[in-house]
């Protein structure tokens, strides 16, 4: 199966190869980058310069990151030659000497005699023949305060794909070129309420024919349910950090707040709510989490119970926007994160919790934001739900922003 999967994409590099780097340069300024670092070690001072290992780096994933952070040591893997020899091609063209590509499974990641503070591995564990292998190998190679960003596919949400799975296999088609081009002309006819159909719509996973055989043509395939993602990490001497957006998630955001069920929900362990809500919801058709070492002193993202809140910076995402059109009663904006696919995902604030979100800087504290612009108390409530609802992370290391 190993050998299967290395033909597969040796034939169907996937995601399809990038020339250009120039525009994704551009878009990875400092702020973006202290906000991603603040993501993954809110208590820890920013850095740019950590060792990332991309696992399963495909054609380009590795030579992003190497973009994304110049000053880091950033080493990719991947078991085809053609995407290492893509990522190759990207590292020589666009001078990325901070980059390094081998052709290497995961499972011998150790084979490489280094450690990395940053492990990435996307879309890559549920197709391997042995997933906890591969997990458990990364996590030998994550360092005791080491961050791991971890993406697989959820079960619920791409029930369509699993159907359509299924029917080629009856159908014995093969990852060729004429096949994939005549399977994409007859998913033209499915019945409109097919369960894939939402995902043929709106999913990368479907725009080209590289990405359909990924999809649809792939030897081997799994997904995890949030039990099973929670009981997988757990099997690897890992511990669940948060998820990348983990708003959809929570019992507070969203349509779910509003119904009779909210207190039930909230009153579930943080985990039991997680699971209850991948069911509510049911089309989540991947689940992106953050990971680190067991034996890492457990350390809450963010703790408004005491009064460390107080000394946490608030520092906007990126891909947040303040809406002013149509708005609810009372409100003066409305709040959206564009990485949130569910639509009930808006949070109306009124003006004097706008007040407290334009004070955002990137360096003053809540403490100072509260005392000029409304109280502590406001300010509690407001940046405990902008955090919830992905529109801000924490620097809560005291130091000084750079």
């Amino acid at each position: 199966m190993h050998d299967e999967v290395s033909a597969f994409y040796e034939a169907h590099p996937y995601p399809p190869a990038v020339d250009d780097l120039v525009a994704y340069r551009r878009l990875w300024d400092e702020p973006r980058r202290r906000a991603d670092s603040h993501l993954f070690w809110p208590h820890e001072a920013y850095r740019d310069d950590r060792s990332i290992l991309v696992a399963g780096c495909g054609t380009s994933q590795a030579a992003h990151y190497a973009v994304r952070w110049p000053r880091a040591r950033v080493v990719g893997i991947d078991v085809s030659a053609t995407s290492v020899a893509f990522t190759q091609r990207l590292k020589h063209e666009h001078q990325l000497d901070n980059l390094e590509v081998y052709q290497l499974p995961i499972e011998r990641v150790t084979e490489l005699g280094q450690s990395f503070e940053r492990v990435v591995c996307t879309g890559v564990l549920h197709h391997l023949a042995d997933p906890g292998a591969g997990l458990r190998a990364l996590r030998e190679v994550l360092t005791p305060g080491g961050a791991l960003h971890l993406m697989v596919y959820a079960p619920y949400g791409r029930a369509g794909v699993y159907l359509l799975q299924e029917y080629c296999r009856r159908l014995g088609i093969a990852p060729s070129e004429e096949a994939i081009h005549d399977l994409a002309a007859s998913l033209r006819a499915l019945p409109p309420d097919h369960p894939i159909v939402p995902l043929l719509r709106n999913s990368p996973d479907f725009v080209d024919t590289a990405a359909m055989a990924d999809a649809l043509l792939h030897p081997r395939d799994r997904a995890y349910s949030v039990p099973q993602l929670y009981a997988f990490l757990g099997s690897a001497d890992l511990a669940f950090g948060r998820w990348i957006r983990q708003a959809p998630y929570l019992p507070g955001c969203g349509a779910i707040a509003s119904t009779p069920h909210a207190a039930k929900l909230a009153a579930l362990a943080p985990h039991e709510q997680h699971a209850a809500i991948e069911l509510f919801r049911g089309t989540m058709a991947r689940h992106s989490a953050l990971a680190y070492r067991s034996d890492r002193p457990a350390q809450p993202a963010a703790d408004f119970d005491g009064d460390g809140w107080t000394g946490y910076v608030p520092i906007r995402l990126p891909e947040t926007i303040a809406v002013r059109d149509r708005l609810p009663p009372g409100a003066s904006a409305v709040l959206i994160n564009r990485n949130h696919r569910f639509t009930d995902l808006y949070l109306p604030i009124d003006p004097a919790q706008e007040r407290l979100l334009d004070a955002v800087d990137g360096r003053r504290t809540i403490a100072q934001i509260a005392d000029e612009r409304g109280g502590r108390d406001l300010a509690r409530d407001f940046f405990r739900r902008l955090w919830q609802w992905d529109q801000v992370v924490f620097d809560a290391s005291g130091k000084p922003a750079p």
